[in-house]
């Protein structure tokens, strides 16, 4: 009786170790690290950065991300949410990335955390051909559309001043555009790969880009976090990894039809 009951009890054990085996497995992702899966939000009105192709998000910012968690060792679900949700869901911690094209400054450091940067930009207008805009300074007077709480935004509101009614903010570039399609504004101040796909794409509306490097200074996008997130150095990680294998230089020339300046992009870590 007592070899049957020892026997029993061997087996027995034997069940939960392997039962316990099995629940950690279903917990952990592919490289079994046990990383959550993470809910990554997004504007996705941002070509070509992040926007919808059909019932799918696809853009630049969502191709070097996938690349990054990657080296990283994360999986994730990208949600569209709109602009002002990203930030208030990192804030609320109910989300553990922001993917919406979002400038690195001292503002929102304050707030949330940021991974290296992976992209330059610069805010560039969009005007009427034959417009007599020809800089930054030229805005100072005209009617000028922006996406209401981006940098974009910002440099406007400096230029014609905060509360001037001839600055007119929207939910998202589409319908600031749209604004000045319908000859609401004088011009458009968004970034400038958005502008300049905007223009390619869209030949029929006559739009020209304007740049004035001087009038409107350098930008670094970095992915976003929730204040003192503990995956933030996982992706700086990641992002590097594919900056030094040349899969970011590969995903850049696919989506804007050149080489990365790297060497810039590793000066601003």
């Amino acid at each position: 009786m007592k070899k049957k009951g020892f026997l029993f009890a061997l087996f027995m054990s034997i069940v939960l170790v392997l039962a316990a085996c099995g629940t950690s497995s279903e917990k952990t992702n592919s490289d079994g690290a046990g990383k959550k899966k993470l809910r990554v939000v997004t504007d996705a009105a941002y070509a070509p950065f992040e926007y919808m192709d059909k019932d799918k998000i696809i853009g630049f910012d969502v191709d070097v991300f996938t690349a990054a968690a990657k080296e990283a060792g994360y999986d994730f679900e990208i949600v569209n949410v709109g602009w002002d949700p990203v930030f208030a869901e990192l804030e609320n911690g109910t989300a553990d990335v922001g993917l919406s094209a979002i400038t690195i400054n001292d503002d929102r450091l304050k707030s949330y955390d940021f991974s290296i940067p992976y992209f330059e930009s610069t805010n560039k207008i969009l005007a009427p051909e034959g417009t007599d805009i020809e800089k930054a300074a030229d805005l100072v007077d005209k009617t000028v559309a922006v996406q209401a709480g981006t940098t974009g935004a910002d440099a406007v509101d400096a230029l014609l001043g905060n509360g001037n009614e001839k600055v007119k903010k929207f939910e998202n570039n589409n319908l600031a555009i749209l604004e000045m399609k319908n000859n609401g504004a004088d011009a458009v101040v968004a970034d400038n790969a958005v502008l300049e796909t905007y223009a390619k794409n869209n030949p029929q509306d006559n739009f020209t880009v304007i740049e004035d490097k001087e009038g409107f200074e350098s930008e670094f996008y970095g992915f976003m976090f929730p204040k003192g997130s503990e995956i933030v150095e996982d992706f700086s990680k990641g992002l590097n990894a594919i900056l030094d294998n040349g899969k970011y230089a590969e995903i850049y020339k696919e989506w804007f039809g050149q080489d990365p300046d790297i060497e810039n992009l590793k000066a601003q870590q």
